[in-house]
């Protein structure tokens, strides 16, 4: 019988899972096999002997089998509605040359209606032999007429047929030279109409992210809106995922909006309609090295003559830190490029000036990719405290030799995402994936730390899965200190994986690689010296189950 004015739900006694026969990755006890859960939170870590005494028929017993259970990763730096589009459109990566392209384009449009759109995701090229890239006409000729948006891998330009170049009125704009490639103003013009969907349908791109994420063992994603990405609605939609039961990872939510003063945020953040944890993420101050619009204080290889663009000034950048750390909130910038970053650095030092640098380090301000720092770049984030949310799948995909950062800046590609550097000059670090422009693959991401283009900046496998668990919930300001371990009390949020083998690895090749020597008391992280990732079999936040695959319970 129910107790007047309780709900069903809070009488109902909450869930107990007890979790053994594996390893789980904690401080605790670095040599536990079990743990149990009550309801939404770790209420014990130990051994195998003790989880026999403590088991009781009113738990769910799970057997780990020999699996892996840790903390549950936290992409600090994706798009939601980009990952579910890019998912369901025209993938590119692997198309060599301008005729394949168009080949790929052709065979899509056959399947459309003849009103549907040829959306498309991830060329790049400087995989191929030949970098020409195909004209508009010949788009609007091989989608047979229609519409036909092909985003660049690094999402800062992109590929458009004549139809959409005419229905986004791109002629003047910033970007547009008449060629297929739009970038700067004439990109966003061509995103913001090709990407135009019911709410009905893009709900369901959300959704679609969100269930890949949670397959991947993420339970949370910082979403990075900004008006040149979607719609305020786009972003609510976004927020709207943390309430309810919905069962998916939770959204950190931040909106990359100008403000020029205090009372300037305060209007955007009370017009928002949505609860954001800063006005930051991907406000550009510049682009991207593939797109050459990354500002560099030095010419591009490739590119004579050509520094990239500067989208921010000192001054515009400057007020809108101080007005963010006058609010106490978290401000911050898309940063690739060394001239970037110095104009993100100068305007600290202003914005310290006019409103106190404790104020500025209390907001604990972030700055986005950063991947050109120099010694005093490095001194200067450390002293305002500065989260540098890095993707270290970049530097696989694209650090190294003959690789792109290679041909776009020749030997400066060598110093680039210093991830090292960091650590040792005390700037904080989280990592993401930039979705879509890396995948969803979070011990892919971890490997790529380990096995980073130039070894003096290689981490271990330890602080990288800690950039990617622990440090995304410190970037964004989480408030219990326990979020991202696996301590009793903490919130259960983690993930289950089916390992080859589990080890410690290390960076520097002057020690032992690789260890499982009990006595450095250290938790044991997946073997990453091979192709496979480990296969998660079951992701929980809070508690509350969010992916299960078939094997968990056999």
């Amino acid at each position: 019988m129910s107790h007047p004015g309780v709900s069903a739900a809070e009488t109902q006694p909450r869930k107990v899972t007890m979790y053994r026969n594996g390893s789980i990755y904690t401080a605790a006890d670095p040599f536990a096999t079990a743990m149990l859960v009550d309801g939404d939170t770790v209420a014990w870590v130990g051994s195998e002997q003790a989880a026999t005494s403590i088991a009781d028929s009113s738990m769910e017993i799970i057997d780990l089998q020999g699996s892996l259970l840790a903390p549950g990763f936290v992409d600090s730096h994706m798009h939601l509605t980009e990952t579910g589009i890019a998912s369901q459109s025209l993938r590119l990566s692997g198309v060599g040359s301008a005729r394949e392209l168009l080949d790929a384009v052709a065979r899509t449009a056959a399947g459309l209606e003849a009103t549907g759109s040829v959306l498309g995701h991830g060329w790049d090229e400087s995989l191929w032999e030949e970098g020409t890239l195909p004209t508009p006409e010949e788009l609007e000729r091989a989608a047979g007429g229609r519409t036909v948006y092909l985003a660049r891998v690094d999402a800062h330009s992109a590929l458009v047929s004549s139809s959409l170049v005419s229905a986004a009125n791109l002629q003047g704009l910033d970007g547009y030279n008449g060629s297929a490639q739009v970038l700067r103003a004439a990109h966003t013009a061509a995103r913001l109409v090709a990407r135009q969907f019911p709410d009905a349908e893009r709900r369901r791109y959300q959704e679609l992210a969100l269930r890949e994420a949670a397959a991947n063992g993420y339970v949370a994603l910082a979403e990075m809106a900004a008006p040149h990405i979607c719609s305020v609605e786009d972003l609510r939609m976004s927020a709207a995922w943390n309430a309810g039961d919905a069962g998916v990872p939770e959204i950190l939510p931040y909106w990359g909006e100008l403000a020029a003063s205090a009372d300037h945020a305060a209007s955007i953040l009370g017009g928002l309609g949505a609860p954001v944890l800063g006005l930051a993420g991907d406000l550009n101050i510049d682009g991207s090295i593939g797109s050459r619009t990354a500002a560099l204080t030095s010419d591009y290889a490739d590119a004579a003559g050509h520094r990239g663009n500067l989208y921010l000034s000192v001054d515009e950048a400057t007020r809108h830190l101080a007005a963010c750390s006058t609010l106490g909130i978290q401000a911050g910038f898309h940063i690739i490029g060394d001239a970037g970053l110095k104009t993100a650095l100068d305007a600290l030092d202003l914005a310290a000036a006019e409103v106190g640098e404790q104020r500025v380090r209390s907001a604990a301000h972030r700055f986005e990719h950063v991947e050109m720092a120099d010694a005093d770049d490095l001194a200067r984030l450390a002293r305002y405290s500065i989260t540098v949310s890095a993707q270290p799948a970049f530097d696989a995909a694209w650090g190294g030799a003959g690789k792109l950062y290679e041909q776009r800046l020749g030997t400066r590609s060598a110093a680039m995402n210093p991830f090292a550097s960091y650590y040792s000059t005390g700037v904080p670090v989280c990592f993401g994936s930039d979705s879509p422009v890396t995948p969803l693959r979070p011990w892919a991401s971890v490997r790529a730390c380990l096995e980073h283009s130039n070894p003096d900046q290689a981490i271990s496998a330890r602080a990288a899965f800690l950039g990617h668990t622990r440090a995304g919930w410190r970037a964004s300001k989480q408030r219990n200190p326990l979020m991202g371990q696996l301590v009793p009390g903490a919130p259960a949020s983690f993930a289950v994986w089916e390992v080859e083998e589990l080890m410690v690895q290390v960076a520097d090749d002057r020690v032992q690689s690789w260890s499982t020597d009990p006595r450095a008391r250290t938790p044991l992280l997946p073997a990453l010296d091979s192709a496979s990732d480990p296969v998660c079999v079951q992701t929980v936040r809070e508690g509350q189950e969010i992916f299960a695959s078939e094997s968990l319970r056999s």
